[in-house]
């Protein structure tokens, strides 16, 4: 197992333009990434939210409306995402931190996860994080 910023996808989902509008989707042909929680967050704009990391939980997040940037930090390093198009997604892997910064008026984004709520599934103090994350490193 090791954990890395180079895990982080970010990824343009195919889209359909038709006269009457477009349709974006996304597909899970591997299998890999079962949904079993949807959820949507919208903030004002320079809203931070996030600010935590999942022991087992992997997320998939679309910005419906607006603007988003995300810090993804996997302990070592840390890599910066904008997702701003309705056609992208960032994919983010169990175990990295992930701070959301809301850039605009009205952003929205939904967030797809493998895992259902449960508040024991989510590391909210960075310290608690960097201290997981150099023991997942050392191995």
């Amino acid at each position: 197992f090791k954990i890395s910023i180079k895990n982080i996808k970010k990824i343009n989902l195919p889209i359909i333009n038709e006269k009457n509008g477009s349709l974006f989707f996304l597909e899970n042909k591997t299998g890999k990434f079962k949904i079993k929680r949807v959820f949507f967050v919208n903030a004002k704009k320079n809203s931070i939210r996030g600010k935590h990391a999942h022991k087992k939980i992997s997320q998939i997040m679309i910005c419906l409306s607006g603007k988003v940037e995300i810090i993804c930090d996997d302990g070592l390093k840390k890599k910066k995402f904008v997702l701003n198009k309705k056609n992208q997604c960032l994919v983010v892997p169990k175990l990295i931190w992930s701070t959301l910064k809301y850039k605009s008026k009205n952003t929205i984004i939904s967030v797809l996860c493998n895992g259902y709520y449960s508040e024991n599934e989510y590391i909210r103090n960075y310290d608690a994080f960097k201290k997981i994350t150099k023991n997942k490193w050392k191995k």
